[in-house]
């Protein structure tokens, strides 16, 4: 069943201010509704997903339906997330998530061919010296997992879903001092961010989406040298994407000019309000023409957080090696 995140973010940042003012030291307690249309995938991509957590210092692993908290010391260094679809791990001081892998399990709506594929080597917020010490809030419902934890100045809440594509993936920081946390994407090796050409070709135009209509922008999406159907992009909220002056790349626009782009080829750096959210989307809603979501990190409503019916423009296989960016790395 979809969830709104959208509520729940609200819910959840309320609660929060509660404690504070009341000094009760506990974890909050996450309620879920139908979900907005932002967080969300095909449930035919879904089918059969669900999350269990494994790597807990016994050796056991939790698939427990609904919510509880687990004590960090159930923990060693690192929490594993293991669903159908799609598995990675979460460093546990920290909340920095490791090896994001789909597992290429048969379904309709695969990307991968049916091969396990590795995509982000890691998304590694920076505190900036503050760590997570608190229990861990779990809670998992059908093919949803949240995960919460917090410490003396920060707070972490992972949103993932268990499913082939789709906006699958959400990651939360939010700080005692209300600053930005910068968060930074590797990439796995044969993996590649690149400046959509398709998206080029028709940067300007105006194209339908619902009952109005939006200006084709640029795109920079994530591919794949191998497998041919995997297609993904960053998707941020009350979020900024940092320049990366040593990876300038000359992109050739509709026009014929070329665009400087500072942009890696397989790194990209983010930062992310208190109670922004910084994720990704897999498949068609990598490559639709949507309009942005609007800021927002409290009282967020549906249309806060966009997807529906849209013109889609796809993307060459193999991207051509001109509008790959690079270098690689900073």
């Amino acid at each position: 069943m979809l969830r709104n995140w959208a509520a729940d973010m609200e819910e959840n940042m309320v609660q929060r201010q509660l404690r504070r003012l009341s000094f009760v030291a506990c974890l909050t307690a996450l309620s879920f509704i139908a979900a907005p249309q932002a967080f969300a995938a095909n449930s035919e991509g879904c089918e059969g997903g669900g999350f269990r957590i494994a790597g807990l210092i016994n050796g056991a692993s939790t698939q427990s339906v609904g919510r509880t908290t687990l004590a960090a010391n159930r923990f060693g260094s690192t929490i594993q997330i293991v669903g159908r679809y799609v598995e990675f791990t979460i460093v546990t001081s920290t909340f920095a998530v490791e090896n994001y892998v789909f597992t290429g399990a048969a379904n309709n709506l695969d990307m991968t061919g049916g091969v396990r594929t590795v995509v982000w080597s890691e998304r590694r917020p920076d505190h900036r010296g503050a760590t997570l010490s608190g229990g861990i809030s779990v809670d998992i419902r059908d093919e949803d997992i949240v995960i919460e934890r917090e410490g003396s100045a920060v707070s972490m809440k992972i949103q993932a879903k268990d499913c082939a594509q789709g906006g699958i993936f959400q990651m939360e920081p939010e700080r005692e001092d209300n600053t930005a946390t910068r968060i930074t994407h590797v990439l796995a090796p044969g993996v590649f961010y690149f400046d959509n050409p398709n998206f080029r070709a028709r940067e300007g135009d105006t194209v339908p989406y619902k009952d109005t209509t939006v200006v084709v922008p640029d795109r920079i999406n994530i591919a794949s040298n191998t497998a041919r159907r995997f297609i993904a992009r960053d998707s941020a909220q009350v979020a900024e994407r940092v320049d990366s002056p040593t990876c300038p790349n000359q992109i050739r626009t509709r026009s014929g000019a070329f665009e400087t782009v500072l942009h890696c080829g397989q790194v990209s750096i983010w930062d992310v309000a208190s109670g922004g959210r910084m994720g990704f989307v897999t498949g068609e809603d990598a490559h639709e023409v949507a309009p942005p979501a609007t800021d927002c990190t409290r009282r967020c409503q549906a249309q806060n957080r966009v997807r529906g019916r849209s013109v889609k423009l796809g993307w060459p296989f193999p991207v051509p090696a001109a509008v790959r960016l690079q270098p690689p790395t900073p």
